[in-house]
């Protein structure tokens, strides 16, 4: 589904009900709204706070950016010849297009090393850039506030930096290099206007 449908479930799910948002090998997204946070999360919006979820078998669990990351780091060193898919698949995602119809380019290639399957991450993205959108209140040095994780799903793609070290500057919230975000921050000095597709691979 599109960004905007997606956040219209997300807005109208009940309190303590949960909705499946895609199912792939024996692997189920899903959202769920709590009626009740824990300290961690006292400053949250209650309304707005949402959960995201993962059941793989008999795991039941909260993933985070970082199994994003991770996947597609796996996936661009498997197959470098489908680098330029992958950043435009989730940079459409990050635009707000349909994770099943952006995935529909690659659909019959094949991948030695991932995570889950790709339907699974590219729905887990476009829920992790919801939840940034809809629940995360706090200030951010980026507008859209989104871009700082779309700057790291850019870069996990374009392995400029071993896997174990992009997890760990993400870990301690370092922002993405500069050539995935700059001039598309409205925040920026650098920022431009009508930026085309993968404008980040222009130089």
């Amino acid at each position: 589904m599109k960004y905007d449908e997606l956040i219209e479930i997300v807005k109208t799910l009940p309190f303590d009900e949960e909705k499946t948002i895609i199912e792939e090998s024996g692997t189920r997204l899903f959202i769920f709204r709590p009626s009740q946070l824990s300290k961690r999360f006292e400053s949250y919006d209650r309304s707005k706070n949402f959960q995201i979820w993962l059941t793989e078998g008999e795991r039941k669990f909260r993933p985070n950016h970082l199994r994003v990351m991770i996947d597609l780091n796996l996936r661009a060193r498997s197959r470098p010849d489908l680098k330029k898919d992958l950043f435009l698949i989730f940079d459409n995602i990050f635009y707000g297009d349909d994770p099943n119809e952006e995935i529909k380019r690659i659909t019959n290639e094949k991948f030695e090393h991932f995570l889950n399957p790709l339907k699974i991450i590219a729905n887990l993205s476009q829920l992790f850039i919801a939840e940034q959108n809809y629940s995360y209140a706090g200030e951010s040095k980026f507008d859209p506030p989104t871009l700082f994780y779309q700057g790291w799903v850019r870069q996990a793609i374009d392995n400029v930096k071993e896997i174990d070290n992009i997890c760990m500057s993400i870990a301690n919230r370092q922002p993405p290099t500069a050539k995935y975000v700059s001039i598309e921050n409205k925040k920026n000095s650098k920022f431009r206007e009508g930026l085309g597709a993968l404008w980040y691979l222009d130089d």
